[in-house]
């Protein structure tokens, strides 16, 4: 159709001189609108042929869609710039959103390669977008009053600290309502170039580790080291287990020096009272026990109700652990009847190898937000990073037993091998864990968050491994009953190591 040539012609510069959202939208209704050249042209199809009017309607269709992508292309550019002429604020209900760029953001919109966005796909309790491998946006599902953990956390230990171990702030998006009330929607990150989460490379080396184990010793009865908690704290490891463990001791002692830095650099505010180190007060110790034991009856009560519809191999294991429950009870008793001299800081909060990325010869820890069921305000409390140092300990315990778990359900290991592969899971998680907390105590030296006494330390790291333990068998018992043996063998060896 000769009309659509000049409007054709005309379009482009007209959208792409817009300079504002308003103008571009002048500019959509001139062509678009129910008064523009096109509508105007869809409406006269009536007076055309049978025979002109398809091919005179799919004329005006195309270029229809044509003046709406040319429409598309620069609403985003324009509504970032009015954006940023706005300072990046954003009124919505009864108060506004914006968005604030750290000393730490540098743009690179004009760097190599493309930031096309795409959704991160990996397991999270938030959602996550990449843009290229430069940035990525992590917005928070649940979204309670206060500066998010992840973001006040991570602000600290990129800005201040300058930690190499987490991903560097860019920026972050918040709501605020009135002066006091505020709440973080998402915090933009650095892009960390890496190979898979530590969880991924761990259980990869544990396959490795019981393919060599068993297939070289398999006429052994390995000893398994014994099961206190700082049993192995400063032992050089037996040739077997360098041997069949390898590398991997390497990599728990480095992971322990990682740890130990961040609750270094945590610790080492004294001028932010949201940072700066708490003593372990009385009344704190006391709250401490009563969240314990109030966790240890919920979950005990709901192992005698799930008791019945376990499998039978876990039953049995599982009956002997519930007759525990006062033993549980008085060790954790014990928090309240001693004095502990370390102060309190703030730490990860949720801690394990799912939260570190392995970057092929280091490691960078992630999400600091704590466990997201709690609010915002439990999460900010100062406790002791050594219930970080309990997560990590459990996490190994766990992957040495996916992986059993794993070769079990496909059959890779035959029947009798089977059995000898829970000693040489405790094996090797008592070395690697003995590595790792070698070097998180070297490190972490004479540092204000560890207690002064040895009797102190593995009173609390016993006590975090216990709570940590039975967080795990409520979550296997709601979610996983075919795991539940892992929490379980984990409770009734430590409960035996104290009793």
């Amino acid at each position: 159709m000769q009309e659509l040539e000049p409007l054709i012609t005309e379009a482009p510069g007209a959208i792409r001189g817009a300079r504002s959202v308003a103008e571009l939208e002048q500019a959509k209704a001139r062509f678009l609108g129910k008064q523009g050249p096109l509508t105007e042209l869809l409406k006269g199809l009536g007076r055309l042929s049978a025979e002109e009017r398809p091919k005179a309607g799919a004329a005006i269709n195309e270029a229809k869609a044509r003046v709406e992508q040319l429409v598309r292309e620069p609403r985003d550019a324009i509504l970032r710039r009015e954006l940023d002429a706005r300072r990046r604020r954003l009124k919505a209900g009864d108060g506004e959103g914006s968005g604030k760029r750290t000393r730490g953001f540098r743009p690179r919109e004009s760097g190599p390669g493309s930031v096309e966005p795409r959704p991160l796909s990996a397991e999270q309790s938030n959602s996550s977008v990449v843009y290229g491998e430069r940035l990525v946006l992590k917005l928070f599902r649940k979204v309670d009053e206060g500066v998010n953990p992840d973001l006040e956390i991570g602000l600290m230990l990129s800005e201040r600290a300058k930690l190499p171990s987490v991903p560097p702030l860019a920026g972050f998006l918040e709501y605020r309502a009135g002066r006091r009330h505020c709440s973080t929607l998402a915090a933009l990150q650095g892009f960390v170039p890496n190979e898979g989460d530590a969880w991924e490379y761990t259980t990869a080396e544990v396959g490795r580790y019981f393919d060599g184990a068993v297939i070289r010793h398999r006429d052994e009865v390995v000893e398994v080291p014994p099961a206190g908690v700082l049993a192995l704290v400063g032992e050089t490891p037996t040739p077997l287990a360098g041997e069949t463990i390898g590398v991997y001791l390497e990599t728990a002692r480095l992971l322990g020096q990682r740890t130990a830095e961040l609750h270094l650099a945590l610790a080492g505010v004294e001028d932010d009272p949201a940072f700066a180190p708490e003593p372990f007060s009385t009344l704190y110790q006391r709250s401490l026990y009563q969240s314990m034991r109030n966790l240890s009856n919920r979950i005990f009560r709901l192992l005698e109700d799930r008791l019945a519809t376990l499998p039978k191999e876990a039953r049995v294991e599982a009956e002997a652990v519930r007759a525990l429950e006062p033993k549980v009870g008085r060790i954790f008793r014990a928090i309240t009847e001693h004095r502990i001299s370390a102060l309190r800081v703030r730490h990860h909060g949720d801690y394990h190898l799912g939260q570190v990325l392995h970057t092929g010869r280091d490691f960078v820890v992630i999400d600091f937000e704590g466990e997201p069921a709690r609010p915002i305000s439990e999460r900010r409390i100062k406790g002791s990073p050594l219930r970080d140092v309990a997560g990590m300990v459990r996490s190994f315990d766990y992957a040495a037993h996916y992986v059993v778990a794993t070769r079990a359900a496909a059959a890779v290991a035959r029947p009798e091998e089977l059995t000898a592969t829970e000693a040489w899971a405790q094996f090797w998680q008592r070395w690697v864990s003995g590595a790792f907390l070698t070097t998180y105590l070297e490190t972490a030296g004479k540092a204000r968050f560890l207690p002064k006494a040895r009797e102190e330390l593995e009173l609390l790291l016993t006590v975090f491994l216990l709570e940590k333990a039975i967080y795990e068998l409520g979550y296997e018992l709601n979610n996983r009953p075919d795991w539940v043996r892992v929490p379980v063998r984990g409770i009734a060896q430590l409960v035996q190591a104290v009793t």
